[in-house]
């Protein structure tokens, strides 16, 4: 089973539709995706699912933040190995959520990813741009 982080917590997935590596109106990709071949595709995709294969490979955020760059206004999920800790940082990246097994879930309770829910108030470049020159 799965579960969703949002902003607002833990919930269900509530996509209906399937994922596929090449066609359809959802994507499931890898972390070594080529997002200038997607350029033409991407106005009419829902959904791209980015896979992270563990925690310490941040390639997906990468990728998340080119498509947005590239104008992708669809919703855009990281799957897997995400912490917590990263949750804010995937945001920032471009991600509307986060899927996660039970098995992380229970290891990182929600409280966890609540505390990082807050993800444009703890950006460290807007307080160094909002500083005064000294």
């Amino acid at each position: 089973m799965t579960i969703l982080v949002t902003d607002t917590g833990f919930g269900p997935d509530d996509w209906a539709g399937e994922f596929t590596p090449h066609n359809g109106t959802a994507l499931n990709i890898g972390p070594d995706a080529d997002t200038a071949g997607l350029v033409a595709r991407l106005p009419d995709l829902q959904m791209i699912r980015i896979d992270f294969p563990n925690f310490a490979d941040g390639r997906g955020f990468s990728i998340a933040r080119r498509l947005r760059l590239l104008g992708y206004t669809g919703r855009l999920r990281a799957r897997g190995h995400v912490l917590a800790d990263q949750y804010a940082m995937a945001r920032r990246a471009g991600f509307d959520e986060v899927e996660i097994d039970t098995d992380l879930a229970s290891r990182q309770p929600q409280d966890q990813w609540l505390a990082r829910a807050d993800w444009r108030a703890h950006d460290y470049q807007s307080r160094l741009r909002g500083a005064s020159p000294i």
